[in-house]
């Protein structure tokens, strides 16, 4: 009998056959394709499910109301304000983050020997639990005991003591500093990692033709972090749109809705008012907003790196 190598070799078709090289992939790949399953994709669609119930989560009541959720939400101005609050905190998050990062890059990739003691004092705020620093800050804060307001009044600016979080115009922009706080470390990091790809070849000819460190900067360095800002971009603004934890902690989206977001106000329908369903309608709005916001983010990078 012919082995079915033979055949090929005589002008036949061989079927594939299952080697060992051929089911190493699906191995090892089946345990993370699982996980994501379970952990992702189910509770995806089935969040999509549920926001077609009316439902508190408890016992067997639940009833159908078809898209009743999704035309709720559209009228709905909490929801619309928190979604405007997570614009509001990524745009702010660009803004101030990336420039501060790209900033505190550049003095340690020039700090030399000093530079490793920066990089650990910079770093520790990405280091900390974020409902610690919610704590934290929100002590700091305060309007009676607040470290804040004391040294406000020690130099004789007690006209500017507030009541941080409890301001309905202050509380999303006290939050906001916090954040932005947090998370320079990490685009700090992204951006030294960056600088430290620049071919140092490039940077002792410039020397050599007299130009100076700022010169270089800006005329050849800043180009080359190019693919790193856009990357940083699109990671503080999906951040930014799914940030939860801070925020439910120093002001649980509080007062009167000024510093809700859509996570928090996902939270709040869910496990205080126990409306699952409406929970459910909120949290998928927020998997669309988010996604189609990437993509557009993704599609215009994907351009500009063209055109550049």
């Amino acid at each position: 009998m012919m082995t079915p190598q033979q055949r090929s070799a005589d002008g036949g078709t061989a079927e594939p056959t299952w080697s060992a090289a051929r089911l190493a992939p699906v191995v090892f790949l089946a345990p993370a394709v699982l996980l994501l399953t379970v952990y992702l994709l189910y509770p995806l669609v089935d969040s999509f499910r549920l926001s077609l119930l009316d439902w508190n989560g408890l016992g067997d009541n639940a009833r159908y109301v078809g898209l009743g959720n999704w035309v709720k939400l559209a009228t709905d101005t909490l929801f619309w304000k928190a979604a405007g609050n997570n614009i509001l905190l990524a745009v702010f998050s660009v803004l101030i983050q990336l420039p501060i990062a790209v900033v505190l890059a550049v003095v340690l990739d020039n700090a030399g020997r000093g530079s490793r003691l920066l990089k650990i004092l910079y770093f520790l705020p990405l280091l900390m639990s974020s409902v610690a620093l919610g704590v934290l800050f929100k002590n700091f804060y305060d309007p009676n005991f607040g470290p804040l307001n004391a040294m406000f009044d020690a130099i004789g600016l007690g006209g500017w003591a507030q009541d941080w979080l409890g301001d309905t115009h202050l509380a999303l922009g006290a939050v906001i500093a916090v954040v932005c706080w947090q998370n320079i470390p990490f685009y700090m990091v992204l951006f030294l990692a960056g600088l430290a790809s620049f071919p140092a070849e490039i940077a002792e000819a410039a020397h050599l033709d007299g130009a100076s460190e700022t010169t270089i900067f800006w005329r050849l360095k800043l180009p080359h972090l190019r693919g790193t800002f856009r990357t940083a971009i699109l990671l503080a603004v999906i951040g930014s749109l799914r940030y939860f934890d801070l925020i439910y902690v120093m002001t649980g989206g509080g007062p009167e809705g000024s510093s809700e977001l859509m996570a928090t106000y996902m939270y709040r329908n869910v496990f205080s008012s126990f409306q699952l369903g409406y929970g459910s309608t909120v949290a998928s709005a927020m998997f669309l907003i988010v996604t189609a916001i990437a993509a557009v983010l993704l599609r215009l990078s994907k351009r500009f790196e063209t055109e550049v």
